[in-house]
């Protein structure tokens, strides 16, 4: 009988699932379903239901298992990965009070500049939590909802992050593991416990509608008996505490010893390394969080990067590989044209108000293939701000692992190679999150049958890098490169009022 693991990386876009044949080191099903945002939100807000992300489980898994040929008694536990941030309230009876607000919601600055002078400024705020309280975190969205929907506050029992909420409906049990909770701005990652300070800057009823926190490599629970009987599981199969997308992905790219560093390029593009001691950066750029095997992930996150892409895409109305060959008919640099992709407002570095921007627009400049290459350049730059703020922490690359939609693209790995000036590899397994997850169960099964098995030796045996992707650095485009992302740089800072005064503009304010 085969020992089949369950990975679910539930996204902004589209739950994934994936079956791990435990034995084989092989996945054998897969399954997926898409969704979308709530429509018709003011300018900022970005929400979904969590019933969705349950709704679109279900049915991945069981495509998934029907893809495998899986019986029931072959799956043995199961791990969630979940996108970050977003703020799941519920209420006493476990029942969702409202949507979620995400990560890529930015209607929360006034309640972050609230919280961060509550704590004392962004000093003190970074040293009492080790990262700075901005928007795309879930603390500023829980006084949110204090502030504008005070009778949904007032139902408030349980604070839960997206992959959370999932495990609650798997097991019955509400609870955290310190990877996510990390990123809720609430937690003082350096001690890994909730920073009463920050909570009570909230509420002072808040902290007892924060659930206990968890180690990573204890089990959630088991399946409870409705979600084992809607899943055609048996109530025996375990599942790990699971974690954020980015935490998973850290597992499901290899990436859980010091030195190694990904780079996601989604929808979002994040950039983050495995280090064996909290990596707290002063200036608050660098989210300090925790990671999904006890250790710590100093992380980098932009909020544009596929979304910036492919807006361009559907304009020039090509798919994706006319697209690509389009861009490669223009030269590095795309003779000028330079892209700030603020599209969504931005992360790294801190621009809520941002929007996107091209620079170099001329009759010569304004056609495809320019456009289409300066989409990609321009999100990389942007995510390269942030490496370079790595890099002064003492966290050098000396090898990207690239993953997410973006790095199945031949021409956009060798624009990453360019800009970050460091080779640029890909992974056999490209679902990194679902994949992380499944492995972060197999670590938590094992262990709770007696093996004291390493996350790192289980990502030794099951990660393998695909050689013949590989892109190295050219100098010369290193050097173009270089000159943009200066240009960058300044054309960023040189915006920041300007991008509070028209985000006043056309919101009516």
């Amino acid at each position: 009988m085969r020992t089949l693991i369950i990975g679910i990386d539930s996204g902004t876009q589209s739950t994934k699932v994936v079956v791990l044949d435990a034995t084989r080191k092989r996945l054998v099903g897969a399954g997926s379903q898409a969704y979308d945002l709530l429509p018709g939100l003011p300018p900022g807000a970005k929400e979904q239901h969590p019933h969705t992300w349950r709704d679109a489980t279900a049915t991945a898994l069981k495509a998934a298992l029907k893809q495998a040929g899986a019986s029931a008694s072959e799956v043995k536990a199961i791990g969630v990965s979940g996108q970050q941030h977003g703020f799941v309230p519920l209420d006493r009876k476990g029942e969702v009070i409202r949507p979620a607000k995400l990560w890529c919601d930015t209607a929360t600055a006034a309640e972050c500049d609230e919280l961060t002078r509550a704590l004392g400024g962004p000093k003190a705020t970074i040293k009492a939590l080790g990262n700075a309280v901005l928007p795309g975190f879930t603390a500023s969205k829980i006084l949110w909802l204090k502030r504008h929907e005070p009778a949904h506050f007032k139902q408030l029992a349980t604070v839960l992050l997206p992959h959370d909420y999932l495990n609650f409906w798997l097991t019955g049990r509400a609870v955290m593991e310190y990877g996510d909770a990390s990123g809720t701005a609430l937690l003082d990652v350096r001690k890994r416990r909730w920073c009463a300070k920050a909570v009570n800057a909230i509420d002072p009823g808040l902290m007892e509608r924060l659930p206990p926190l968890m180690p990573s490599d204890q089990p959630t629970g088991t399946l409870q008996a409705e979600t084992a009987r809607s899943l055609g599981l048996g109530t025996e199969v375990l599942v790990s505490a699971g974690g954020g997308d980015n935490m998973m992905g850290a597992i499901g790219t290899g990436n859980t010893r010091p030195g190694t560093v990904t780079a996601s390029f989604g929808t979002s593009g994040t950039i983050y390394a495995c280090a064996a001691q909290p990596v707290v950066d002063p200036q608050g750029e660098i989210a300090a969080f925790c990671d999904s095997t006890n250790r710590w992930l100093p992380l980098l996150c932009t909020m544009n990067v596929t979304v910036a892409t492919e807006m361009v895409r559907r304009q020039l109305g090509l798919d994706l590989a006319a697209y690509e060959k389009t861009a490669a008919r223009a030269a590095p640099g795309s003779g000028g044209l330079l892209l700030l992709p603020y599209l969504e407002g931005e992360r790294t570095p801190n621009v809520p108000e941002g929007t996107g921007v091209f620079l170099g627009v001329t009759p010569q400049t304004f056609q495809p293939s320019r456009l289409a290459r300066a989409a990609m350049e321009g999100v990389t730059l942007g995510m390269n701000y942030g490496l370079r703020r790595l890099a002064e922490l003492g966290l050098r690359a000396t090898q990207i692992r690239a993953t997410g939609g973006g790095a199945n693209s031949k021409l956009w790995r060798q624009i990453m190679a360019d800009v970050f000036h460091t080779p640029v590899v890909t992974l056999k397994v490209g679902e990194g999150a679902a994949y992380g997850a499944a492995l972060q169960a197999l670590w938590c099964w094992r262990r709770q049958q007696g093996d004291r098995v390493a996350i790192e030796e289980l990502t030794d045996a099951y990660v393998a890098i695909n050689a013949s992707q590989t892109a190295e650095p050219n100098p010369a485009s290193a050097a173009v490169y270089a000159e943009l992302q200066a240009l960058q740089d300044e054309t960023s800072l040189a915006l920041r009022q300007a991008f509070v005064r028209h985000r006043r503009l056309v919101s009516g304010g």
